[in-house]
C-alpha cells in the first residue's frame, strides 16, 4: 500500500512529496494500479483517460488520480534547509524561466529568444523548465551539488555590489542603456576597484530578475506601470484567470459563539479567509478562537490548496467546492504573520509569488474587504450577533441570545460558501463566481480556459511546509524547543552528530510542529528523506498548546520561579486548567479557554480533516483543587 494513502502510516512517519497530478489533455497518469492517457476533461470531477495498454477509454474519477510512481520525485529537503545562496541561485532560475512556465508547450523559437534574454544557453533553459514541471515547486532548481566545480570561481560579495550599483544607478535610468552597456559598465567600475569580474551571463541573469514592475519605473515608463500595477475600482491587476492571485485577510465575526458543555457564550471566533480576485470564489478558510498568527496563515493557505471533498464530509454539507491548486500570486497586507520568513520561504518553494499591500493604500485590499463584509452582513441574522456597530446592536443582548457552538457555525459558514455565495449573481463580475470559476478552467464562447490546476499529491506535504520550522541539535537526552524535551528512536542515530561542513561544531536538524499541539514535533532524517513524529519525552505530560504552554511559564515566572523544569510546567498546567473547569460555569474567559483546548485536541487540519493522526493515550492530569478569586482566569491570558 502507498503509504501516503494509509492513515496509519500517517501517524508517526511519512515521506514528503511536492509534485501533483497534472490533469491536462495528454498527461500521464495512475489509476487503480493502472496507467492511463488523459484523452477528455469532463467536468471538476470526472475525466476519460485511454488505457496505455489497452487502448480502451475508460472513466475516470479525478480524486482518486495519482502520478506515476516513477513521477514521484520525493522533496529532496526540508525548505528550511535550504542556503541562503541556493535559494538566490534557484530565484534567479525561476525568472529565468517564468514566461514559460505558464506555456503548455514553448517552441524552439520561444525558448531560444528567452534564453538570449537572460543571458544561457536554450538547452539549460529546457533543462530548467523540465526540472520545475517534474518537481512542481522552485525548490526543484536548486544546485545539485553544493559549492562549485573546478575552473569556476563564486562570485564575490564586492562584485555583486556593484552589479547592484550598476543595475540601480545606471541601468533603471531614463537613459536606458542596453544589457550590454551594463555589462561595459560593471567591467570599468570592477577594474577601477581591483575586482574579479563577474561573467556576463551573470549580469544578465541579474538584470533578467530585476521585477517587472521596478523595470517600468526606473526606466521611465511611470505612468506604464501605475496603469499596469495600480488597480482602478472594481479591478486587480494580473488577476485575469483562475488562482492568478488570491487575497488572504483575517476578521473576527460579528457572533458570539457558545461552548460544547454548557452551551453558554464564549467568544467571537476569527475568520482566515481566501480569495480568488478573478472569480471571486472562495479558495480556503481557517476559524479559530486563536488570535492571527503565522498557524491561522498556515491552515488558511493549506486548505485553499487542497482539495475540500473530505471536508465537506466533515461538516456535513452536501455540496461541490471544486477549488485546488497554487494561487500564482498571494496578496496580504503588512501583518507580521504573512511577513514571517517561513511564510515567505514556503511561497517561493511553491512558485508562488507573495506580494503586500502598500502601507496606506486601501484600494489593493477592497475585494477581500467586500467579501468579509458580505459575510458578517450574513452573520447579522444569526443568534448571538453582534452586528457592526453600536446603533444595530441598540437593544439586542447579544450573549443572552447566543445559541451556535463552533462545529454548528463552521457548518452554517461552508453552508454559506458553498451553496449561497458561491451560486448567486455578483455584481462586480456580472454573475456567479461559481459560473465565473467554471469558464476560467473550461473555457466559454471560443475563449479557452485554463485547465484543471494540478491537484497536490501529498495533502501532509504541503501543510506540514506552511508550519514554523526550528534547528535544533540532537543530545543525548533528545531535542529541546521552548523547555520542553521531545525523543523518540528515530532520533538516536543522530545524537551528537557532528557538522557535516565543521566538525568542531554540532548538526543542527530542521523540526516542525503545529502550535495548536506541542507534544509532538516533527523531525527530518536527512538520510533518508522521511519525517518522523517525535513525542514529548515524558509521555506523562498532557498535549497542550503553545498558548498553554506560555501561559503555565507566565504563571510561575509570577511565582518566582527563577529556572522551569517540565515537572513544574505540568503543575502549572495542571493548576490552571482546574481553574478553567471550576469557573467553566461561572466565567465567559474560562468557557473560550476550555473550548480552544477542545478544538485543539481534535487534530482536524485541511491535510487530515476525516482521519487526523491520533494521539497515544496520556494518563489523566492529576486533580488539583484550588480556589478562584474573581479576577484570577484574566490574569493568565488565553489558555488554549
Amino acid at each position: 500500500m502507498n503509504q501516503h494513502n494509509d492513515p496509519e502510516v500517517l501517524r508517526e512517519a511519512f515521506e514528503p512529496i511536492r509534485c501533483a497530478v497534472d490533469v491536462q489533455l495528454g498527461c500521464l497518469v495512475q489509476s487503480g494500479g493502472k496507467v492511463y492517457r488523459i484523452s477528455q476533461v469532463l467536468d471538476f470531477e470526472s475525466a476519460l483517460g485511454i488505457d496505455v495498454e489497452s487502448g480502451r477509454v475508460t472513466p475516470l474519477r479525478i480524486a482518486e488520480l495519482r502520478p506515476l510512481d516513477n513521477a514521484l520525485p520525493p522533496a529532496a529537503v526540508d525548505l528550511s534547509e535550504i542556503a541562503d545562496e541556493d535559494w538566490i541561485i534557484a530565484e534567479r532560475r525561476f525568472a529565468a524561466i517564468k514566461p514559460l512556465v505558464t506555456v503548455l508547450a514553448p517552441g524552439r523559437y520561444e525558448v531560444e529568444q528567452r534564453a538570449g534574454e537572460v543571458g544561457v544557453d536554450a538547452s539549460t533553459l529546457y533543462r530548467w523548465l523540465q526540472r520545475y514541471r517534474a518537481y512542481g515547486d522552485v525548490s526543484a532548481l536548486i544546485p545539485k551539488k553544493r559549492g562549485w566545480k573546478a575552473g569556476n570561481t563564486r562570485i564575490s560579495p564586492s562584485a555583486e555590489e556593484v552589479i547592484r550599483e550598476v543595475i540601480n544607478d545606471y541601468y533603471l535610468t531614463q537613459q536606458r542603456p542596453t544589457p550590454q552597456k551594463v555589462i561595459v559598465e560593471v567591467k570599468r567600475r570592477c577594474e577601477e576597484r581591483g575586482i574579479v569580474l563577474p561573467s556576463p551571463s551573470t549580469i544578465r541573469a541579474r538584470i533578467a530578475s530585476i521585477p517587472e514592475r521596478a523595470h517600468l519605473r526606473g526606466r521611465g515608463f511611470r505612468e506604464k506601470a501605475k496603469n499596469k500595477f495600480l488597480p482602478a475600482a472594481g479591478s486587480f491587476p494580473n488577476a485575469d484567470y483562475p488562482l492568478a492571485v488570491v487575497q488572504i485577510d483575517h476578521t473576527p465575526a460579528d457572533i458570539i459563539l457558545v461552548d460544547d458543555v454548557y452551551r453558554k457564550p464564549i467568544g467571537r471566533p476569527w475568520i482566515t479567509l481566501a480569495m480568488d480576485i478573478y472569480s471571486r470564489m472562495v479558495t480556503g478558510y481557517y476559524l479559530s478562537f486563536d488570535p492571527p498568527s503565522e498557524t491561522s496563515v498556515a491552515m488558511c493557505v493549506a486548505h485553499s490548496m487542497l482539495p475540500k471533498d473530505e471536508w465537506l464530509l466533515l461538516h456535513k454539507v452536501q455540496a461541490d467546492w471544486p477549488v485546488w491548486g497554487r494561487p500564482r500570486t498571494i496578496h496580504v497586507d503588512n501583518g507580521a504573520d504573512f511577513r514571517s520568513n517561513n511564510f515567505q520561504r514556503s511561497c517561493l518553494a511553491y512558485g508562488i509569488h507573495l506580494e503586500f499591500r502598500p502601507v496606506r493604500q486601501p484600494r489593493y485590499g477592497g475585494h477581500i474587504e467586500r467579501m468579509l463584509g458580505t459575510f458578517l452582513k450574513e452573520i447579522h441574522d444569526l443568534p448571538g450577533t453582534t452586528f457592526s456597530s453600536i446603533k444595530d446592536k441598540e437593544g439586542y443582548d447579544s450573549e443572552k441570545h447566543a445559541a451556535m457552538t463552533k462545529s454548528e457555525f463552521e457548518e452554517w459558514l461552508v453552508t454559506l460558501i458553498c451553496k449561497v455565495y458561491h451560486q448567486r449573481l455578483h455584481a462586480g463580475i456580472g454573475m456567479a463566481p461559481r459560473k465565473r470559476w467554471e469558464n476560467g478552467i473550461f473555457g466559454e464562447g471560443g475563449t479557452p480556459g485554463v485547465g484543471l490546476p494540478p491537484r497536490p499529491a501529498d495533502r501532509l506535504t504541503i501543510l506540514l511546509d506552511f508550519l514554523p520550522a526550528f534547528r535544533r541539535t540532537v543530545q543525548t537526552f533528545g531535542v529541546t524547543i521552548d523547555g520542553m524535551t521531545y525523543y523518540a528512536e528515530a532520533l538516536r542515530p543522530w545524537i551528537n552528530a557532528q557538522d557535516p561542513d565543521d566538525r568542531k561544531k554540532k548538526r543542527e536538524f530542521i523540526f516542525r510542529r503545529d502550535p495548536r499541539d506541542v507534544s509532538a514535533i516533527w523531525f527530518r532524517d536527512p538520510d533518508i528523506n522521511q519525517y518522523f513524529k517525535i513525542p514529548f519525552a515524558d509521555q506523562s505530560l498532557p498535549s497542550i498548546s503553545i498558548w498553554e504552554l506560555q501561559a503555565a511559564k507566565e504563571q510561575l515566572k509570577k511565582e518566582g520561579a527563577k529556572s522551569v523544569d517540565e515537572r513544574q510546567i505540568l503543575r502549572a498546567v495542571t493548576e490552571l486548567r482546574s481553574k478553567v473547569e471550576e469557573a467553566q460555569e461561572k466565567t465567559k474567559k474560562a468557557r473560550r479557554q476550555a473550548q480552544r483546548r477542545k478544538e485543539h485536541e481534535k487534530r482536524i487540519s485541511p491535510a487530515s480533516p476525516l482521519s487526523p493522526p491520533a494521539a497515544k493515550p496520556r494518563e489523566p492530569l492529576p486533580a488539583m483543587s484550588s480556589q478562584l478569586v474573581d479576577g484570577d482566569i484574566d490574569a493568565f491570558g488565553d489558555i488554549a
